[in-house]
């Protein structure tokens, strides 16, 4: 009996070994940028092939930087009928718009190749009369979906590139999950989604808020803990321009008048119930300016915000708004 109960003992032993998840981290590069995803599996299943699938997939859909893509066609006028991801993009993308009366313009992408700041360089003239022309067409409400197609003008010109990352990340985390996966990090290029815990720390995902470098140097000056959201940054210290006043303009396009914004914000973070909607809610951020925002989180709980910025006098500040941790 008491040889059985040994027995019993041991295989329980050697069970709950086996039972526990494995972390696995893998990475690689996508959307030009990297990739770094993180997930706890019981069976120790690399699931990295099926990502880089997705990616690709994804890719195909939605990038401006593929001239065969479904958008690039669609910008050509070649084609007018759209996959799921496209789709998805879309319908949030309106709903981004609507919510920030026209701030987040998808149809603002040839301007934005105007000023150099897209995937299409040297495409226009930068001057006053092209950027003019080009705003004609620069409306989202003008641009429509039905029945899977989409309905626009031959001019107007689709970019979903302020939103389509944060798109991957949620195809990754929805594939994760599909797959029983509980406790998972997907970050690419900084903007990521968290699902459960970090099960070697037993608590929330840590991720480091990029300080605003402006000599491309990587370093964290605020680390906050994550559990089931998604975060995006939008910053304006890696891309801008400078007039001869020394003022600096974000390659954030004002979609009302065709210009760089001229900003003080270095940087803004936003978490959202999911990265899609954090990405192109902190891009719309940039350029609306931290009183607009202040007053647009009045009726928008979900979303919380951090500012990294310079007053007047070019000393950094920072503010955390709606419960920001």
């Amino acid at each position: 009996m008491k040889q059985l109960l040994a027995l019993v003992l041991i295989i329980s032993l050697y069970s709950c070994t086996d039972d526990v998840p494995k972390n696995i981290k893998l990475s690689g590069a996508v959307f030009g940028t990297s990739y770094n995803i993180q997930y706890y599996s019981a069976d120790d299943v690399n699931y990295q092939k099926q990502f880089d699938s997705l990616f690709t997939v994804v890719n195909q859909s939605l990038s401006t930087y593929i001239p065969d893509s479904d958008i690039s066609k669609l910008n050509r006028n070649e084609i007018t009928k759209i996959d799921s991801h496209f789709e998805n993009v879309f319908k949030a993308s309106k709903i981004i718009y609507r919510q920030t009366e026209g701030v987040f313009d998808p149809t603002i992408g040839n301007v934005v190749n105007a000023w150099n700041f897209g995937s299409e360089k040297n495409k226009f003239l930068t001057d006053s009369s092209t950027i003019n022309n080009l705003m004609k067409f620069v409306g989202f409400n003008r641009v429509g979906l039905v029945d899977h197609h989409i309905k626009k003008s031959e001019e107007s010109y689709l970019e979903f590139n302020a939103i389509a990352k944060g798109y991957g990340i949620d195809v990754i985390a929805n594939f994760l999950e599909s797959k029983g996966i509980e406790n998972y990090l997907v970050d690419i290029g900084g903007d990521l989604r968290t699902s459960g815990v970090n099960i070697e720390s037993k608590k929330g995902w840590a991720v480091g808020i990029d300080d605003p470098n402006f000599d491309g140097e990587q370093s964290y000056s605020k680390v906050i803990t994550l559990k089931n959201e998604g975060m995006a940054t939008s910053g304006t210290y890696r891309k801008f321009k400078t007039d001869e006043n020394g003022n600096r303009y974000a390659h954030i396009i004002n979609t009302k008048t065709g210009y760089p914004t001229k900003t003080n914000i270095l940087s803004v973070s936003v978490i959202a119930p999911n990265c899609m909607l954090a990405d192109g809610y902190a891009t719309a951020f940039q350029a609306m300016g931290i009183d607009k925002v202040t007053w647009f989180l009045n009726t928008h709980p979900e979303l919380k915000v951090y500012f990294i910025y310079e007053d007047e006098n070019k000393f950094l500040k920072t503010l955390s708004l709606n419960g920001f941790p």
